[in-house]
């Protein structure tokens, strides 16, 4: 008896060489997900910005090594499931604590928005002392105007992105990052001392069969923020608004280089906010200089096909 048996627990190490090969893959996926090149579609890009999800692959990898009573597959799937847990596995922590200075919260509004007042209404509702918007619709900005007008009474809009705050503005003025202004500077008084804004809506990217994943225009306006934010001279700042990427995309690195984001630091879980109905990415940020993230969150959803996403910072 004792031959068959060795025979039997041999073979659970000979069978899912494929299931293991697939697991070794997807570690390796994760761990050098820089080295994919960009040059062909933005793969890079493409893949880093859907990056936590590439841990469902052990789901159907673990499927398959139980079903064919593989040993080998199974050890072999421990590799990305560790590998995720280092890269990913801190950011599923509730980081959130009281307190803070001051609250600001960014929301692409979507210029197709049914219920501008009602969004608006639902955003002053979370108390911050700053409301960040981008895809504004000029004949739209009235409406947010007057609903936020009694909590907000300073506020300045440039092209389609606009800021509302509890304190005076100061300073304000577009940042050119493409041909019509989509971005904007200004300087927030608080009690507690000043704090740069840049709020900024980066141009949209597509998946395309014939081009892959189509993000020139906004890598190069990336790039012209980035600027912007490197010759700021404030010791505190705060860049808020929707990036059509997420922070773990190279494409970011000119910002991520410089600023942290505070639902990294002070989240709780990976903070997804688009799409609203089935949220899959995070690509509405903020990110923060010279202040200490408290907590980040995002809030419910409006008439946008964005969720709202809010950080309280210390100064």
């Amino acid at each position: 008896m004792a031959g068959p048996r060795r025979g039997r627990w041999a073979g659970t190490w000979r069978r899912g060489r494929v299931i293991a090969a697939f697991a070794v893959l997807t570690a390796v996926l994760l761990l050098a997900h820089p080295l994919v090149p960009n040059w062909v579609g933005n793969a890079g890009s493409l893949l880093e910005t859907f990056l936590p999800w590439t841990g469902l692959f052990v789901v159907p990898l673990l499927v398959a090594a139980l079903l064919r009573r593989s040993a080998l597959a199974l050890v072999a799937l421990l590799l990305p499931a560790l590998v995720w847990g280092g890269s990913f596995g801190g950011r599923l922590s509730d980081k959130r604590a009281a307190g803070g200075d001051f609250t600001i919260v960014s929301h692409n509004v979507n210029d197709e928005n049914p219920d501008p007042a009602g969004t608006a209404r639902a955003l002053a509702a979370a108390g911050a002392q700053a409301i960040a918007l981008e895809e504004l619709k000029r004949s739209e900005i009235p409406k947010y105007e007057d609903a936020l007008a009694a909590a907000y009474p300073h506020h300045s809009v440039q092209g389609t992105v606009g800021v509302w705050s509890t304190f005076p503005l100061r300073d304000t003025r577009p940042v050119e990052i493409m041909p019509w202004t989509r971005a904007l500077r200004t300087t927030v008084d608080t009690p507690k001392g000043p704090v740069a804004i840049f709020v900024a809506h980066l141009p949209s990217v597509r998946v395309r069969l014939d081009a892959g994943f189509t993000a020139k225009g906004r890598d190069a306006a990336m790039r012209v923020l980035a600027a912007a934010i490197a010759a700021e001279s404030a010791p505190r700042t705060v860049l808020a608004g929707d990036f059509n990427g997420t922070a773990d995309d190279r494409a970011l690195a000119p910002i991520t280089g410089r600023l942290r984001a505070a639902q990294d630091e002070a989240g709780d879980g990976f903070g997804f906010s688009w799409p609203a109905g089935l949220p899959l990415a995070r690509i509405d940020q903020i990110f923060v200089s010279g202040v200490r993230p408290v907590a980040a969150w995002t809030l419910p959803a409006t008439g946008s096909d964005h969720l709202p996403v809010a950080a309280t910072v210390a100064f």
